[in-house]
């Protein structure tokens, strides 16, 4: 790992730039008119048997806490618990490296000058980022609420030490900026929460109040409300040490656990993400600890005589007036809530969360989650040596990444499945060839990566057979649908020694991405058919999206994986493609949930639609060229700002990146636009600012955790798309078009 001089980070070796069945029959209700699919294929091979993944769990009863069932924290077959040390960056694991230009195809005559070159640099450059076991993955950059709410659970555990806090504080006040505030991505606007609670981390540091930058940082918060306008998720921080009272924050009741799953409101009426940090906070809403507080916040209050001001409650006739007031109800029911029923609300909560741990100690693999299990856990009686909880911090600490400064960042998220796949797909349609000893050493991985037990997707899907890949390294209680369909997407583009291990994993694979098919003929990233308005509405849900329904990026991936296994004419495909089309925007963009924004929803959708046999003069396809060349930006790249998500004028607009350039390329060479004067532009743009190690810069953030709520920069994505893009310039698209699709009644 080395630094730049602004203070990001860049990879300085191999792996990790951190340092630490049959097929089912389609959904009911399909569009008329959609032609019937071929015949069913042959029943899906049964899913292999892989020890440490879906083994019997140990049974624990810490004091006090009787019945509670957990397991050892162990490995599973093929996984990776331990990220590579900065010694182990120096290894040399890239032998295959330095034949990579005579790996790769030669280009067609005629090519654009230096094109060729910029995508060997950029494979060079890939290849030696790949770990010695075969997977990639680049740091995932949030925001400095993850490192502050870090140093606020050690201080309520009592294991803040020095060092730690130290390099925390390092890299919170590295992210501040001039007026005092912080924000949640590059370039942003300042954000109330996020500024809070990186000053109490830095108060927990020993920066003084009365410091130049904590004055300024006061200051602001006081001027935009105080901790009184901050989220909730803020407050319930502070109200674990007395900052804020508990009286003042909206109720979670524990009993919600044992709401059916056909009853409103129920757990998992909510995303996956959401489930996981609702269903510990249920615990520590119902039991409401308070540590001592190490100092006082009254300057952060912008009346310190009345910290608590009050609220004017919405329309009764309104969805928010209406939960507000049975907010006050619940807070009624709190005094009267019967003292077994609740006991036995806590002690399912509990269960419910020890029996969702993964292998290696985390929650669903991702920080927030893990943090609030731990806590409610511990509440709960299990003490910090209990194997659970020891498994459970050390978890945690694999979330952060130690930079050459000194300074330490936590991750929310690790996505080492997400980038191979993206890797392979960038390596090989930019002409490596496909059995190259990088590209079956990362399908090797994949393959050790697939899930074969079910997790709660199940609840919606109770008779659909497991297969399918997650995020992270260890989350196979939550694999994901987009995952899934780029890893088959990527495997198909290997040529592997052993070809039957390959077909049974896609079969799994394809089979469970059928099944996953929401009602209305599109596809959600981790559930089926979550789409209940309800969540949203809750006083609690303040943090971001709490629901998954249906997106156009993960329908299309889905759609384009099923093109590419010659189900384009498959009913429950067209009925992911009528979706699609119902789904663009006037302008001919398309909305992007899990990058930023129309750019990667449009970017995702019309390489799938063409994949899908929809022929490049379809009328949707030249709106979306069309609006593609109209927002791209006299440098000849494209960007868009994260405010398009609040605000539309600002749809496709921002600062040119790498990977949104590269999304807009991919949108416009699937339309047959290669040698128009966009394209042309555009791939200039990445080569004239590509770097000489053949990388490419992107501070800004690109990819969506929750859309406004919750910015990311996947580092890896400067990397794997311009590749992606320049390899299919170079080399056309990966798959020929599976025939013409027609367009819809009104369309053609």
């Amino acid at each position: 790992m080395t630094a730049t001089t602004d203070g990001s980070a860049e990879s300085a070796g191999a792996g990790s730039e951190s340092t630490p069945g049959a097929v089912p029959p389609g959904p009911a209700g399909r569009t008329a008119g959609l032609a019937a699919g071929p015949p069913a294929p042959p029943p899906v091979p049964p899913a292999p048997t892989r020890p440490g993944r879906a083994g019997p769990r140990a049974e624990y009863a810490p004091p006090g806490v009787p019945g509670r069932l957990g397991r050892l924290s162990r490995p599973g077959a093929g996984r990776t618990t331990a990220r590579d040390s900065v010694r182990d960056a120096a290894r040399d694991t890239t032998r295959d490296a330095a034949r990579t230009t005579a790996d790769l195809r030669r280009p067609p005559d005629g090519v654009r000058p230096g094109v060729y070159e910029a995508a060997a640099r950029a494979t060079r450059n890939l290849l030696e980022r790949q770990d010695p076991e075969g997977w990639w993955k680049g740091d995932l950059e949030t925001n400095v609420t993850m490192d502050a709410e870090d140093l606020l659970l050690r201080q309520f555990l009592g294991i803040r030490d020095e060092a730690t806090t130290r390099a925390a504080a390092l890299f919170i006040r590295g992210e501040q900026r001039e007026d005092g505030t912080w924000a949640t991505f590059h370039g942003g606007p300042p954000e109330l929460s996020a500024t809070i609670e990186a000053y109490v981390a830095l108060r927990l540091a020993g920066d003084a109040p009365d410091a130049p930058h904590m004055s300024r940082a006061s200051a602001w918060i006081r001027a935009h409300g105080g901790i009184a306008a901050a989220r909730v998720f803020t407050r319930i921080w502070l109200a674990l040490f007395g900052w804020w009272n508990w009286d003042h924050l909206p109720e979670l009741p524990p009993e919600l656990v044992f709401l059916p799953p056909w009853v409103p409101l129920n757990i998992y009426d909510f995303g996956c993400w959401a489930r996981q940090t609702i269903v510990p906070l249920t615990v520590v809403s119902a039991l409401r600890p308070v540590r001592p507080a190490p100092f006082a916040l009254d300057e952060l209050h912008a009346d310190a005589r009345t910290p608590y001001p009050a609220r004017r409650l919405a329309p009764l006739t309104s969805w928010d007036g209406a939960f507000q007031r049975m907010d006050k109800a619940l807070h009624v029911y709190r005094r009267f809530a019967p003292r077994r029923l609740r006991q036995a609300a806590m002690a399912s909560a509990g269960r419910w969360i020890v029996e969702r741990q993964e292998n290696d100690g985390c929650w669903g693999g991702i920080q927030p989650p893990a943090v609030y299990s731990v806590i409610a856990l511990h509440l709960l009686g299990y003490d910090l040596g209990h194997p659970v909880m020891r498994a459970g911090l050390e978890s945690l600490e694999r979330f952060a990444v130690w930079r050459a400064d000194g300074a330490r960042m936590i991750e929310a998220c690790q996505s080492p499945v997400w980038d191979t796949c993206l890797a392979a797909i960038a390596l090989a349609d930019a002409g490596l060839r496909p059995d190259h000893p990088a590209l079956v050493k990362a399908a090797d991985w994949m393959l050790g990566e697939e899930i074969v037990r079910t997790g709660d997707w199940a609840v919606r899907r109770p008779g659909l057979a497991p297969g399918g890949w997650a995020f992270e390294f260890h989350n196979d209680t939550y694999p994901d649908i987009d995952d899934t369909a780029e890893v088959v997407l990527a495997l198909r583009r290997i040529k592997h020694p052993d070809p039957a291990r390959i077909e049974g994993a896609i079969a799994r694979g394809v089979s469970w991405n059928l099944g996953m098919q929401s009602r209305n003929g599109a596809w959600g990233a981790f559930d089926a058919d979550n789409t209940s308005p309800l969540p949203n509405k809750l006083p609690f849900c303040d943090f971001g999206e709490v629901i998954d329904p249906p997106s156009a990026d993960v329908t299309a991936h889905v759609v384009e994986m099923l093109a590419f296994e010659g189900r384009a004419s498959d009913a429950r495909t067209r009925r992911g493609i009528a979706w699609l089309l119902a789904e663009q925007e006037p302008s001919g963009g398309w909305f992007g949930r899990w990058g930023t924004n129309y750019v990667y929803g449009t970017g995702s959708v019309v390489p799938a639609l063409v994949a899908a046999g929809m022929a490049p003069g379809h009328p949707a396809i030249r709106r979306a060229v069309r609006w593609l060349e109209s927002v791209q930006n006299d440098d000849g790249g494209w960007g868009e700002d994260q405010r398009s998500y609040k605000d539309p004028s600002w749809a496709g607009k921002g600062a040119s990146t790498p990977s949104q350039t590269a999304w807009a390329l991919m949108a416009l060479l699937s339309a047959g636009e290669r040698e128009g004067k966009a394209v042309e532009r555009g791939v200039a743009h990445l080569v004239e600012t590509q770097k000489e190690d053949g990388t490419w810069d992107e501070p800004y953030f690109t990819g969506t955790g929750f859309p406004w709520d919750f910015s990311i920069n996947y580092h890896l994505y400067r990397q794997v798309f311009p590749l992606t893009a320049l390899g299919r310039y170079l080399y056309g698209e990966p798959f020929a078009p599976t025939g013409a699709h027609p367009a819809p009644a009104g369309e053609a």
